[in-house]
């Protein structure tokens, strides 16, 4: 099953076998088709109506709402992930106490929350285990010893594709009155989740990674009951319901939107969330993110299995499929060696942390994979 190679024809030669999803994820032939549309509409602005533009950010918080199991008016769209992280840090309700995360995290789940010292927080950071992976155990041990406010993890980790289990992390934040606090860049659009069947307060995810979408493009899920608890540390005129108007935006109305607009502050870049819904609807169309999970569960197997036959080379990602998503991270003992090899057969990947991530999607296959695989033997 090539799943979404038919979008991606610059694939089929052999001069590139891109593995780099993780990073950037390359848009499909008809998403740069609906970009150029749009540039065409922005040099010539008087054709774009403000439907146009409404209708664009509308479908893309549907697309979002779809990939992850919400609701639409539950979802804010945001430029990337670190937003709708300083939207947790700077608007939830925290009282003086520990956030938690852990060591090694994405920088954007230590920054946000290493500010609010001011405020009588303090961000704790628990190692990892002996496996070099999250010691969830620890942080569950942790979670309950009666300081923590919130905790704030990543879905999947950046480096070593390790996924954690947010049922059982949320169910401890709930029994110790601590909001959850999710990064699901790393897992979003290629992991089947529902949302509204975990305890998560905040879900934060920008689209250019597996989600195949332009830079600055994302969104975060506040969970409904939160939306007026949580309060923007940041105001402007989009959040507001006269908005609704353009013909008279200025009678003036302090009342935001009864919905996780109100968290939306700013003109948002519509080209590039249309150019995101061609991308989030190619995906749906292959089967979404069960399917796509699926098919990239089977390839990353291949790499997996070859791992643990070799002496040379130590897998760090978890071998078992529930606890990885995409991300496939290896450390051979000659790494100059496998990134020059891999490099010289046209493998697009890149070092994270003292591994090579390889990072498949719905648009490769096997043969990329058997290659990729070659390329490190040879």
């Amino acid at each position: 099953m090539t799943m979404l190679r038919a979008h991606y024809p610059w694939m089929n030669t052999d001069e590139v076998i891109y593995l780099n999803a993780a990073s950037t994820g390359p848009h499909p032939a008809r998403a740069v088709e609906r970009g150029r549309e749009w540039l065409e509409l922005r040099a010539q602005p008087h054709h774009i109506s403000i439907p146009h533009m409404v209708n664009a950010a509308q479908h893309a918080r549907e697309h979002f709402a779809r990939t992850i199991g919400a609701d639409s008016d539950e979802i804010a769209l945001m430029p990337n992930t670190t937003y709708g992280l300083n939207l947790a840090a700077r608007g939830l309700p925290l009282r003086p106490g520990t956030i938690l995360t852990f060591d090694g995290e994405f920088p954007s789940c230590v920054y946000p929350f290493m500010a609010l010292g001011s405020r009588g927080v303090a961000l704790e950071r628990v190692p990892f285990g002996e496996d070099g992976l999250p010691d969830e155990d620890e942080l569950i041990t942790r979670i309950g010893r009666g300081d923590v406010v919130a905790v704030v993890v990543s879905w999947v980790q950046y480096a070593s594709g390790f996924v954690v289990d947010l049922e059982r992390i949320g169910q401890a934040c709930r029994k110790a009155d601590a909001f959850f606090v999710v990064d699901g860049i790393q897992g979003c659009g290629v992991l089947p989740i529902n949302v509204h069947e975990l305890p998560i307060d905040i879900f934060a995810s920008g689209a250019q990674k597996w989600m195949l979408s332009p830079w600055g493009t994302g969104f975060v899920y506040v969970r409904r009951e939160l939306h007026e608890v949580v309060q923007a540390p940041d105001v402007g005129w989009a959040c507001m319901t006269t908005t609704g108007d353009y013909a008279h935006l200025t009678d003036y109305k302090y009342e935001f939107w009864p919905d996780a607009r109100r968290f939306e502050i700013v003109t948002l870049a519509y080209q590039d969330f249309a150019i995101a819904n061609e991308s989030l609807s190619a995906m749906h169309e292959a089967g979404g993110p069960l399917a796509l999970s699926e098919h990239i569960g089977a390839l990353a197997d291949k790499l997996v299995a070859w791992a643990e036959s070799r002496s040379d080379v130590k897998l760090w990602t978890p071998s078992a499929r529930s606890k990885r998503a995409g991300v496939i991270a290896i450390v051979p003992d000659d790494m100059t060696g496998a990134l020059a090899r891999l490099k010289k057969a046209g493998v697009v990947c890149v070092p994270r942390e003292n591994a090579i991530r390889l990072a498949p999607h719905g648009y490769n296959t096997t043969e990329d994979i058997d290659r990729t695989i070659a390329a490190l033997e040879s």
